[in-house]
């Protein structure tokens, strides 16, 4: 059984990861209304993901005798300066994200809760991942370009993203 406070600090995090899954689905739905598909398809799957790794530690948590408490998701912005604007704003939540594991695996260090320390591992390895796909498509942005006939290569590629078996 985890403590109370390794409770608390899965249950912060389960509600920051269905935060991001609200705020690329509010991404998806934008671009989507854009023209955008492959952006939106792209988006749609980050989504699917975001909601996969709460339901990954909201099981962790029940597995382990206790209950996640939930809270209310704020707002995410439902309008985007640019396709740019939507991955910058990607990349700065999965940095986000990144901050929050290392902080949560430093609770459960510092409760000596090993099997937390392990669980949590899948979770770092992930983020990197995350961060780098977002840095991969700013990347391609930058080369592209935001507009245009680089934009439409680059919504090509997107629409090219599948969703893996979790």
């Amino acid at each position: 059984m985890i403590s109370d406070t390794v409770r608390d600090a899965l249950s912060e995090q389960v509600n920051r990861e269905l935060a991001s899954a609200y705020l690329y689905l509010s991404m998806s739905s934008f671009a989507s209304y854009k023209g955008l598909n492959g952006v939106a398809n792209w988006l749609m799957i980050q989504w699917q993901e975001e909601i996969e790794h709460a339901e990954k530690s909201f099981t962790y948590v029940q597995d382990q005798g206790q209950h996640v408490v939930c809270e209310a998701l704020g707002k995410p912005p439902s309008e985007f300066d640019s396709v740019r604007a939507m991955f910058d704003m990607a990349l700065a939540n999965e940095i986000s994200l990144s901050g929050s594991i290392n902080e949560l695996l430093n609770v459960a260090r510092d409760e000596n809760d090993n099997a937390t320390q392990v669980f949590l591992q899948w979770f770092v390895t992930e983020q990197v991942e995350e961060e780098n796909n977002a840095r991969h498509i700013i990347d391609m942005l930058n080369l592209a370009g935001d507009e245009g006939e680089g934009l439409f290569l680059v919504d090509k590629e997107l629409a090219q993203r599948t969703a893996e078996a979790g």
